[in-house]
């Protein structure tokens, strides 16, 4: 028996969809190798936190989920994993609530990293050990191969792609964090959604760093021959993409994808700024007007997709004038969901050191006007599918005032709930979208069959 068979295990995601993929294949690993995975609340001899370093609120997230664990089981091995630990190493370091960090690239070898930490332990986890180890930080070379074994959930997937990224925006520390682009092997790729179908997959997101860079490592952009690969698998029924430039959607590529009969019309297209001048100083690499152009593609090309996008408000230097041309923007374009994120500087990115940085007052102010907007437009959205007959994927259960509700999302990633009396767990249903929830029940986001 190996030593850390037995051992109760508590797993903490942060951040992205990518991350949240490497935690279920982390997590498939160690139970195979005879770990309990229990809540994160329990009590447990092992606590690892998949951290995430996107914004200064993001390190703080991950810093406190370490010293939470720590202080449940002070006699446990706290264990940091990914971005937070590539960029915050100085910090890791030196927090004692620490015992194993382990960087981006060496995920997918969890089991034997802990079985050797925990051998080096002499296997007791009633003393605390001297100093930390640090596994591998920096190591993000060649693409690190993780694949999941069984389904994280009932009906979809994260499938993982593609590693890194090549962009260098002024204010993104992610690169330094995640590497340069590396692709996946398609081949590979295929494989693991082929195996995940058989056992019940019916909805696969195709994500990654930077996935619209997706092959561009071995020669050239790969991503939409990969979709339509996908889209010959039996048992799929739905494929999703995950954030995408906008330069992706070229007439050719619009058209391309038009013709992928399972691609779900849903594209969150990021924006981050609707004002050039903001764009060039985030060293974006498209303009508001290209932005633009390939949204009007997608609604050409599909029936009212669902549009959804990034924005970052208080970028230093963005004056009321650029603020005032990113929302005329946004409202022209009129987004299903917009993401509104106030600006954080991170340490070691150019924009950290550009002048005339906006109080947290400012921004506020500006995020308050975006998210009013956006729960409008994402209102109207929504309520222009009432009266219509739409297929729903029907993924969980939830409770109101004493009735059950099955609870599934559209094509279109619109939430919608059905009162009781359904058997179509896992399954995608037609039905007649009738109303929107009252207020204060499920949530207000929701529509009703």
């Amino acid at each position: 028996m190996n030593k850390i068979s037995g051992l109760k295990v508590a797993m903490h995601n942060l951040g992205c969809k990518v991350n949240s993929y490497e935690m279920d294949v982390m997590g498939q690993k160690l139970s195979a190798a005879g770990c309990e995975i229990v809540p994160f609340t329990d009590v447990a001899d092992v606590y690892i936190i998949n951290t995430c370093t996107v914004t200064n609120i993001a390190d703080r997230k991950s810093r406190q989920m370490l010293h939470k664990a720590k202080k449940e089981n002070p006699g446990a091995v706290v264990v940091a994993v990914g971005c937070y630990v590539e960029t915050g190493m100085d910090g890791v370091k030196k927090d004692e609530c620490i015992d194993l960090a382990i960087g981006n690239n060496k995920k997918s070898e969890i089991v034997d990293i802990l079985e050797e930490f925990v051998s080096a332990r002499e296997g007791s986890f009633d003393k605390t050990m001297g100093g930390k180890s640090v596994i591998d930080i920096n190591a993000t070379h060649e693409y690190e191969n993780m694949r999941l074994s069984d389904l994280p959930e009932h009906t979809r997937a994260y499938i993982k792609v593609q590693d890194g990224c090549n962009q260098f925006c002024s204010y993104c520390v992610i690169p330094y964090a995640r590497g340069r682009v590396r692709s996946r092997d398609m081949e590979d790729v295929l494989s693991e959604v082929k195996d995940l179908s058989a056992k019940g997959l019916k909805e696969v997101v195709i994500t990654g760093i930077h996935v619209g860079s997706y092959g561009v490592d071995k020669g050239e952009p790969q991503l939409i021959e990969l979709l339509e690969k996908v889209n010959e698998i039996d048992g799929i029924e739905r494929i999703r993409m995950g954030s995408i430039e906008p330069r992706l959607m070229s007439a050719e590529n619009v058209e391309r994808l038009a013709k992928i009969s399972k691609l779900c019309p849903h594209f969150h297209l990021s924006l981050q700024s609707g004002c050039n001048s903001v764009l060039k100083r985030m060293n974006r690499h498209y303009t508001a007007e290209e932005y633009m152009e390939s949204v009007g593609l997608l609604r050409k090309a599909f029936d009212r997709p669902a549009i959804t996008t990034d924005v970052i408000v208080g970028f230093p230097g963005e004056t009321e004038e650029e603020f005032e041309e990113c929302r005329k923007f946004a409202e022209d374009i009129a987004f299903y969901e917009m993401h509104v994120f106030k600006y954080s500087p991170r340490k070691g990115t150019v924009a950290a050191g550009l002048p005339d940085q906006l109080t947290d007052r400012q921004k506020s102010a500006r995020s308050d006007v975006l998210i009013e907007l956006t729960e409008r437009d994402s209102k109207a959205y929504r309520e222009s599918f009432i009266g219509e007959e739409l297929k729903v994927l029907w993924e969980d259960e939830e409770e109101h005032g004493g009735a059950k509700y099955m609870i599934g999302h559209t094509d279109r990633y619109v939430r919608v709930a059905v009162k009781e009396g359904t058997d179509a767990y896992g399954e995608a249903v037609s039905g007649e979208i009738t109303s929107v929830v009252p207020t204060g029940m499920l949530n207000d986001e929701t529509l009703l069959v």
